[in-house]
């Protein structure tokens, strides 16, 4: 940026700080070149409209000779022409058309004086000129909305303050880790129909843009293994990043994400160490970004058998008769999971695992069932509310519509069962779909 356009926005960086809402100007400067997705989530970032509008005007003078004039195009095309005239008034190339427009048009004397010349006793002497003002702004606040639309005609949900951008093409990669033999030293049992759930979510996420690579059958070694792999990849160009687990599942000792699950060999990995490898520290091509994962494993041993409630109440359902659990005894809940390694890796997880949501088949502690025929509760309802909703819901508004299938199965027409998340995301998120 030109020095005399630094002097500019620097003297006036405190009206700037006071009267710009930064979301106005975000999606202009965004398709103006500007300003990259990545710059626009970290002003986000700030806790204040004041703190983004300060951040936005620093990163403004680093920007390069084009960001002064596409600034003052994007606040006039935004409604804020009175700081667009204030910038421009101390801009000597651009000064000398706007002066002999000024007597002219009405709207530009009485927004000029008003904002910058109150000492100017003339302009204070004609009042009536006054209510044509509020005439004037209906003007351009109906010019603004239709403005807006243009820049973001197909998907109004994604690119602002209060969703994540979810438009790459693929969206993110989507690793799908499908244990279903177990080695006999492990004393696991196979898990029949996970195939089905594993197909189900192949399917349903590729439907989404992801990327999908599934792993069939991996040791716990080789679980970490395909996690490192992935938080190394480059993720710049993508929006999101999703894991999904089934297997066999325990609890484990935590500070953020309970359970944990188990390689085909036996031992377990915590969600915890899973959810590490992505997270701001450890993956910093993913950071500002959600990073989703989705855990069709047991949290214990214990079935629950539910409570009585009003027949108006819920709609139960009698699940398969070939109902099995992805749980091992509880006496070998806590193998494997205090070694030194294990206690670097725990460390390592002490950053705020933000913008991570993990979303699990049952609460902590409980079974998970799964059908050998027709797969798991779980992901079966994960799939048929992500085929009729994705169009419409958030994801979160989605795990509930999940959370309340699930529970109105029952078990042997006994055991009931209660998926929940750990929910880390700092904004609503919505997936890509072919009907949005």
């Amino acid at each position: 940026m030109e020095q005399k356009h630094r002097r500019i926005l620097q003297q006036h960086r405190s009206n700037l700080v006071k009267a710009l809402n930064p979301e106005d100007v975000y999606d202009k400067l965004l398709s103006k070149g500007v300003f990259t997705q990545d710059m626009i989530d970290e002003i986000q970032s700030k806790a204040t409209r004041r703190d983004q509008a300060r951040q936005l005007v620093k990163d403004l003078e680093t920007r390069g000779s084009l960001a002064f004039p596409a600034f003052l195009d994007s606040l006039r095309e935004t409604g804020h022409n009175d700081l667009a005239e204030l910038l421009q008034s101390g801009d000597g190339v651009h000064r000398p058309p706007a002066i002999p427009v000024q007597p002219s048009p009405i709207p530009l004397p009485v927004q000029n004086p008003n904002y910058t010349e109150k000492p100017d006793k003339p302009d204070i002497a004609s009042p009536r000129l006054v209510p044509l003002r509020p005439e004037s702004l209906p003007v351009h606040k109906t010019v603004s909305p239709p403005s807006e639309t243009v820049v973001r005609p197909a998907r109004p949900r994604r690119d602002s303050i209060q969703c994540y951008k979810m438009d790459a093409s693929p969206c993110g990669f989507c690793l799908i880790i499908n244990n279903i033999n177990f080695e006999k030293a492990s004393e696991l049992n196979d898990r029949k129909g996970s195939n089905i759930d594993c197909d189900k979510l192949e399917k349903r996420f590729k439907t989404l843009n992801f990327e999908v690579t599934v792993k069939r059958n991996l040791k716990s070694k080789r679980i970490r293994h395909e996690m490192a792999s992935l938080a190394k990849k480059d993720h710049s160009t993508f929006d999101c990043c999703v894991v999904i687990i089934l297997s066999h599942g325990t609890e484990a000792s935590h500070n953020r994400f309970p359970g944990a699950v188990h390689g085909v060999d036996g031992p377990a990995v915590p969600i915890q160490i899973i959810t590490n490898y992505l997270n701001g520290q450890n993956c910093p091509s993913l950071q500002g970004k959600p990073k989703l994962f989705f855990i069709q494993a047991c949290g214990g041993g214990e079935k629950d058998i539910g409570f009585e409630v009003s027949p108006d109440d819920v709609q139960p359902s009698i699940g398969g008769i070939d109902d099995e659990m992805d749980a091992i005894p509880m006496s070998s809940s806590s193998d494997s999971l205090s070694t030194a390694s294990d206690e670097l890796d725990a460390r390592a997880s002490l950053p705020t695992p933000s913008d991570i949501l993990v979303s699990y088949s049952t609460f902590p502690g409980y079974v998970s069932w799964r059908d050998t025929e027709a797969g798991s509760w779980y992901v079966e309802n994960l799939d048929r509310v992500l085929e009729e909703n994705a169009v419409t819901d958030d994801l979160v508004t989605m795990l509930m519509l999940v959370n309340d299938a699930v529970s109105q199965i029952a078990a042997k027409g006994l055991y009931k069962q209660m998926p929940g998340s750990f929910n880390f995301l700092r904004k609503l998120l919505y997936f890509q779909s072919s009907q949005s």
